[in-house]
């Protein structure tokens, strides 16, 4: 008698499939982004991703609180400011209201968080994007430079203990950890946001931050139907010094994120981003989709594709279901 296998026996019990499973998720894998407003008095809903606010500073240090409490693993910062100018003065400002909520934070939870923070341009210019513009309207990668290692030392001083390089101009990497050397912050990390891709998927988020883009991006981040230009750029962000990189957005991208992962050195990290978010959250209040099932398996799938963190808005929740499963 032939031989039957018999696959299935590895999946006839919940116990069975907890013990063989691949791919697992700690709470601590997890990295919560938030907004925070200024001039707010209290926490508002943004319309294009529900059950995300604009918060106030008090209401962003209850988040935090909530979100140690759960046991998520980092807090990843964003400052939505009331004046913007064209070389985006607020994100330099020790009293810009980035480098005041990451005070903020770091004062209600100290150590017990990874407190992150964004180092870009575009929340705080007036044109929306990323960097300073040149006379002709284009993005000056160099003087751009600049301004990030401005905005790093703010925010360094302000206690972020790593720093989101999102801009994607080429160099940041560099020019930033050269900033913070010499500054004598060598303690302060660096989270590449490497591989990030001129999705369409960020609509909601660019509805939080309130940017006022004219145009795309294209010129500075990476063509969607580039899969080995996502790798070259981590290498060349690991050669930079970058301590962890990023792939954005994340479930569009699994393949450039199992290649990264597979070739880095360094930590590599995935951000879902929010309209990863916003179409979860449409399907399932609309009973098309399960909703905490979509959410773990989404998560699920970002992690088995090599992630050794997520970022993502469900991350305080996600994090209390694994913890009480």
């Amino acid at each position: 008698m032939s031989l039957i296998v018999r696959p299935r026996r590895l999946r006839q019990s919940a116990a069975i499939r907890r013990l063989v499973s691949e791919t697992r998720t700690d709470p601590s894998q997890l990295v919560l982004p938030v907004f925070v407003r200024e001039g707010a008095t209290e926490p508002r809903p943004i319309e294009s991703m529900p059950g995300v606010m604009h918060h106030d500073l008090d209401s962003l240090r209850r988040a935090a609180v909530e979100a140690v409490e759960a046991g998520v693993g980092g807090l990843m910062l964003y400052g939505v400011p009331e004046h913007r100018d064209a070389i985006g003065s607020g994100g330099t400002d020790p009293d810009g209201i980035l480098n005041v909520a990451t005070r903020a934070v770091a004062a209600e939870v100290g150590d017990a968080v990874v407190i992150q923070t964004d180092l870009c341009l575009d929340e705080f210019t007036d044109h929306g994007h990323c960097g300073v513009l040149a006379a002709d309207g284009s993005v000056d990668n160099d003087a751009t430079l600049l301004r990030y290692r401005d905005m790093a030392l703010a925010q360094a001083d302000a206690g972020s203990h790593m720093l989101g390089l999102s801009g994607m101009m080429d160099g940041q990497a560099a020019a930033v950890r050269d900033a913070l050397d010499a500054a004598g912050r060598q303690d302060v990390l660096l989270l590449a946001y490497s591989a990030k891709y001129a999705s369409s998927l960020y609509g909601p988020f660019r509805d939080a931050v309130e940017s006022a883009l004219q145009g795309d991006r294209r010129t500075y981040q990476l063509d969607p139907a580039n899969r080995r230009e996502g790798r070259r750029e981590a290498a060349l962000d690991v050669a930079e010094g970058a301590d962890v990189v990023m792939v954005k957005p994340a479930s569009f991208y699994l393949d450039v994120l199992a290649d990264v992962a597979r070739e880095s050195p360094v930590p590599v990290w995935a951000y879902q981003v929010s309209g990863e978010y916003a179409m979860v959250e449409a399907a399932a209040a609309n009973g098309w989709i399960d909703r905490e099932r979509t959410i773990l398996e989404s998560v699920t799938a970002i992690r088995r594709a090599g992630a050794d963190a997520v970022l993502t808005y469900w991350a305080t929740e996600v994090a209390g279901w694994l913890r009480n499963r």
